[in-house]
């Protein structure tokens, strides 16, 4: 099966591109072959458009939270809402975002989704210093446009499937709250590269196996090229293809989606999100 791991950003150029890890989910073991870069939006669009079959774990949300969505009056369906913000534009959205946080009380700004809750993530409202916000604006208005199958969001019957992905969650497991990555370069230091090699090391070690139910095929060349990027971008792109080949292995029992998924929010796919697992 064809997997591909999706490391998103808010504003794709040829300094920082979207990133695409190519993978090959055959007899429970997963070969990472090669990393893309997409420089433009038109090409991330021009691959949802991409002959399937295939499942990709694309690392933005794809949902808001349901408080948000029901204190702004939106229709309560993925669907209904997404298709408000289409019609906003950019920074309409963002403007809604700014006011809507400066009439919620201190602590009550930046709402969660249960799915974020679960992953130590970011509200998918924030606009800044990380830009959640603004990748879900730009990732989940092209889904709501393309005809791939969202889980759990709008699910078809499309051989082409969407899932989110949250590659801190494999990261952590290696380096706890390190920090191994920096679009800064002056923040780009020994540390963090010791960390990428830790990282990239562990997707070699037996642990993976153990965790998410396959083993992990890394050239020596790709692996030096994983722990030379500062960025982390091929590296991240790599650790959500991990998570979409669990949620594929996952198939037959709602790709590791839990039953009680708000549809409206999304879900971030990994092992360690569903309430069974320690």
């Amino acid at each position: 099966m064809k997997i591909y791991g999706f490391d998103f950003t808010s504003a794709p150029s040829s300094k920082k591109p979207i990133t695409c890890a190519e993978c090959k989910l055959q007899d429970n073991l997963l070969g990472v072959q090669n990393c893309l870069r997409l420089i433009n939006f038109a090409n991330f669009e021009a691959f949802l458009r991409s002959d399937g079959p295939w499942l990709a774990a694309l690392d933005f949300p794809f949902g808001q939270p349901h408080k948000l969505i029901s204190n702004l009056d939106w229709p309560e369906t993925w669907e209904g809402y997404l298709q408000i913000i289409a019609t906003m534009g950019k920074k309409e959205f963002e403007e809604t975002l700014q006011r809507y946080r400066e009439s919620r009380t201190v602590g009550d700004k930046l709402h969660l989704r249960a799915t974020d809750v679960l992953a130590g993530a970011r509200s998918p409202m924030m606009l800044h210093p990380v830009p959640v916000g603004k990748m879900f604006f730009e990732g989940a208005i092209r889904l709501l446009k393309s005809d791939v199958s969202i889980l759990p969001c709008r699910p078809t019957k499309d051989n082409r499937i969407v899932v989110e992905g949250y590659p801190a969650l494999i990261a952590r497991r290696f380096v706890g709250k390190r920090s191994y990555k920096s679009d800064e370069r002056v923040k780009q230091t020994r540390d963090k590269e010791l960390a990428r090699l830790e990282i990239v090391r562990g997707l070699r070690s037996g642990k993976i196996e153990e965790w998410y139910g396959f083993g992990v095929e890394l050239s020596d060349e790709l692996c030096l090229k994983l722990t030379q990027d500062s960025m982390g971008d091929e590296l991240d792109a790599t650790l959500c293809g991990l998570q979409g080949a669990w949620a594929w292995l996952q198939r037959t029992q709602r790709y590791g989606i839990p039953v009680v998924c708000d549809r409206m929010e999304g879900w971030i796919i990994d092992p360690f999100t569903t309430p069974t697992r320690a």
